[in-house]
């Protein structure tokens, strides 16, 4: 494990050393933070990423307030030994604008990225007249009901050859899917995560 301490920083960067964040699964860029030796050592040593806001100058877990933490699964520092790249695996949206990444936006994501954060917001929020809100007020049995059901009927047009409803009722099952993973306290990246490890 790297030691802070063999770090190049400067008094220009004020002791920080610029940490990019990486999810370890589809190798996305999805933010850049700082890091003191303060943050550092306890990233290494809770395995969740802290960093130094230098905005509230104080230490910052990424999470601490959304539950949307950046689980480490690698550190490694570049040739400069001056900026560290971190593996990481997020729970949730990692921008506090409730998009994957920090560069870019939703469209960067895709829309299915896009969708499950609109249904972790309607999770919180719980806003009437919502059918997500229905769905999560009705509990677990009904939302892998409605798994069941769409599944059934994805499988029915497939076997009928008929395309355009076979993508009608995949993405009426991808919906629920995602609504059901958010009821569990799961999310895209667990699926991510599991899928590559079966390639490996």
């Amino acid at each position: 494990m790297i030691k802070f301490s063999e770090l190049n920083t400067t008094k220009r960067c004020e002791g920080l050393v610029p940490a990019i964040i990486q999810d370890d699964n589809t190798r996305q860029v999805l933010m850049l933070g700082y890091m003191n030796e303060e943050a550092y050592d306890k990233t290494v040593a809770e395995g969740r990423v802290t960093f130094f806001s230098r905005a509230k100058n104080r230490l910052w877990t990424k999470g601490e307030t959304s539950g949307n933490f950046l689980n480490v699964k690698s550190i490694v520092k570049d040739c400069d030994d001056d900026t560290l790249l971190i593996r990481v695996v997020p729970v949730g949206p990692v921008c506090h604008k409730g998009t994957k990444t920090c560069f870019g936006g939703r469209e960067n994501e895709g829309f299915i990225g896009e969708l499950q954060s609109v249904i972790q917001q309607r999770h919180r929020e719980m806003p009437e007249g919502s059918y997500t809100t229905k769905l999560f007020t009705k509990g677990v049995k009904k939302i892998a009901q409605k798994v069941g059901e769409e599944a059934v009927e994805t499988v029915i047009e497939a076997v009928a050859n008929n395309n355009t409803d076979v993508v009608y009722e995949a993405s009426d099952l991808i919906y629920h899917l995602l609504v059901l993973l958010e009821n569990q306290g799961l999310s895209i990246a667990d699926l991510e995560e599991e899928l590559a490890e079966r390639h490996k």
